[in-house]
């Protein structure tokens, strides 16, 4: 059975009862994502918990207006695998842009600094977003996550180095550019994930999201490639393994 790799979700109170079953699904590791200084330090306890779950410590866009204090001591713990997730949100600007695009050049700095992997979360916020990661330096490893570009925004993040991770938006078929980008980036700078519990794929939609569902991702994203589901399972598993610095139990 092919082997999957949920490369961004976020586990709350019934984490243990999702991975078990994501487990049973063959999905056989997760990288639980931090959007604020509380949330990065819930995803390294369930780190410590878990063998196959990572964590990241970010502050999110949303969250850009608490600032950064206190996320330089969560980074140098070692469950941690990855800066984030950071970046720039103009749909919602929870926070305010200003606060959004120094939050996140710092987070760009810290990745850099200490040569940590980078998750992006980008929303209606494009040239920004290249415009300070260009300023800044992008980091060796980073991933532009819940990509929701067209072929257009791939090729600019392609350009920078940068892998691009699928969600279960893929699965929606309103989401055409979306679905065309993803029939057309290589395969070895792919990665998906569920973002769960949030962007739960067809045919689960209005369900809540959940790190199992990563493998109907995956399927979607093989059938836009016209490739086998066991060659995208292989290959997005070895990516995140080697984006993230891990090795295979």
């Amino acid at each position: 059975m092919s082997k999957w790799f949920d490369n961004h979700c976020h586990l709350y109170d019934n984490a243990e009862d999702e991975l078990i079953k994501a487990r049973e699904s063959s999905v056989v590791g997760f990288v639980n994502v931090g959007t604020d200084i509380e949330t990065s330090r819930e995803a390294i306890e369930k780190a410590k918990r878990f063998s196959d779950v990572w964590a990241t410590a970010g502050v999110h866009p949303h969250e850009a207006r608490k600032g950064t204090k206190g996320l330089s001591e969560l980074l140098a713990d070692n469950n941690v695998v990855a800066v984030g997730e950071a970046g720039l949100d103009y749909h919602y600007d929870h926070s305010p842009r200003q606060d959004q695009k120094k939050v996140f050049a710092e987070q760009i700095q810290m990745a850099n600094e200490l040569n940590l992997p980078l998750v992006i979360h980008t929303r209606e916020a494009w040239e920004d977003t290249f415009k300070i990661l260009d300023s800044e330096g992008v980091p060796k490893s980073t991933v532009f996550h819940c990509f929701t570009g067209g072929k257009v925004e791939s090729e600019e993040c392609l350009k920078r180095g940068a892998f691009l991770s699928f969600s279960g938006i893929i699965t929606f078929k309103k989401s055409e550019s979306l679905r065309e980008a993803a029939a057309e980036c290589p395969l070895n700078r792919t990665m998906v994930e569920t973002d769960s519990p949030f962007l739960t794929p067809v045919p689960f939609r209005g369900k809540k999201n959940e790190p199992a569902n990563v493998v109907l991702v995956g399927k979607e994203l093989a059938k836009l490639q016209g490739k086998e589901i066991e060659e995208v399972a292989l290959t997005t598993t070895q990516n995140a393994l080697k984006f993230y610095g891990l090795s295979q139990n």
